[in-house]
């Protein structure tokens, strides 16, 4: 709540013209944050795989709620080196380079609230030895040396390359052709990742598991405009809390030498969904009968079947009142703040510039009964939104917005 005060401020001050929206009574009806998370009902992929005999470790980000409900312990990690709080380095320790971005209101907030913390299986916070990243990677190193003779699932969520933005000094030192301070912090973030990525490559390397593990490499979202960097997400429009290509498109890489043949692509559209039942299959274990799973088991598609059928026809995101379907490779994002559509081709229009929701009111109809059945068979949201943050899809944060600019609200 201390955050949405501070977003409110920001966006309601006068000098913006698209205000924050504030869902007051929403806000009395919400329990605090921590008491927000993954019910305990939910069956995750830890105890799919722990269930087959698999050791289960998580380090790094959870944000799926902190109380012994929702812990990654209670979701059935054995391990759980959590990020209990957001700063790389502490912003004084004589080895980081810090950029702040004093146009955003939740870099203030994390620049005041934060700290460099980690947990070790719910116990005390402690001050994760040298630079997050880096911290994490040698952790998991550590696990994969551990865990060489038995199956395990290790769950790496790196906080970076999220704000705030903080380096290294080695890291930044090795980008002098990026003159830019703000860019040249994100680039040497993003090359400790690069770095992580490959430590933990040569690890499994070295413990003669590399063939018969998998390995997969995603993210959350695309680039946040709030970090003022115009390019992040190019060729595409939209940010992070956008459903444009710049918030949702983003890698998906996977490697298992012993089943997937070096140089496999697959263009067609998959989601974090089939994560699930992708690595339950090639762990030879049960995924839960008694609910439904959207996703798909992508092995017959990586492993050389290659069926005819694409996984999906069809995939589905929202956020609250904010939503979007792609079919087919049509795409329609809907809004009811502001009331709107946005339909593309992305056969034809990948990036996005040609709305034509007012030229094809039919396939607008098409895919909002689409997505009114998927919501139709889904159930309610377990928390009410109680703010919704303007997001203008063409500009970042830093530059100033006008009245003309397309935007969508991010309910949250």
């Amino acid at each position: 709540d201390g955050m949405t005060r501070i977003l409110e401020m920001f966006y309601n001050d006068g000098s913006r013209p698209h205000p924050m929206l504030r869902d007051a009574e929403a806000a009395k009806r919400t329990p605090p944050m921590v008491e927000q998370g993954l019910p305990g009902n939910e069956i995750t992929l830890a105890e799919v795989l722990k269930a087959r005999g698999y050791h289960t470790v998580h380090i790094g980000k959870w944000h799926l709620g902190d109380t012994e409900e929702f812990n990654a312990n209670a979701q059935g990690f054995d391990e759980s080196l959590l990020m209990a709080s957001g700063l790389y380095l502490p912003e004084d320790h004589p080895d980081v380079v810090n950029a702040k971005v004093d146009f955003d209101p939740i870099d203030r907030f994390l620049w005041a609230r934060m700290q460099a913390a980690a947990k070790f299986n719910g116990g005390p916070m402690f001050a994760p030895r040298g630079y997050l990243t880096d911290y994490y990677t040698e952790e998991s190193v550590k696990v994969i040396e551990a865990n060489r003779n038995r199956p395990f699932l290790l769950y790496l969520a790196h906080w970076g390359i999220h704000t705030p933005l903080q380096a290294t000094r080695a890291d930044y030192d090795a980008l002098p052709e990026i003159k830019d301070h703000r860019l040249r912090v994100y680039g040497a973030m993003m090359l400790a990742l690069d770095r992580s990525v490959g430590k933990i490559m040569e690890a499994l390397e070295a413990q003669g598991l590399a063939d018969n593990t998998i390995v997969v490499f995603t993210s959350d979202n695309g680039g946040a405009g709030y970090i003022g960097l115009p390019e992040v997400n190019a060729p595409y429009r939209g940010w992070k809390l956008t459903f444009f290509e710049g918030g949702l498109r983003v890698p998906m890489f996977m490697s298992w030498p012993d089943r997937i043949a070096p140089g496999t692509v697959m263009s067609d559209p998959v989601h974090h969904i089939d994560l699930m039942p992708t690595l339950a299959a090639a762990a030879a274990a049960a995924t839960p009968k008694d609910r439904i799973i959207d996703g798909i088991d992508l092995l017959p598609w990586l492993s050389g079947a290659r069926p005819a059928q694409a996984p999906h026809d069809t995939l589905f995101w929202q956020s609250g009142y904010y939503r979007a379907v792609l079919h087919k490779g049509w795409k329609l994002q809907t809004s009811d703040r502001p009331k709107k559509d946005w339909l593309y081709n992305l056969v034809a229009d990948p990036t996005e510039q040609t709305n034509l929701a007012e030229a094809n009111p039919q396939k607008v109809a098409e895919l909002k009964a689409l997505l009114a059945a998927h919501q139709a068979a889904g159930r309610g949201a377990l928390f009410p939104n109680v703010g919704s943050v303007p997001v203008t899809v063409d500009k970042t944060l830093e530059e100033p917005a006008t009245k003309a600019d397309e935007f969508v609200y991010w309910p949250g």
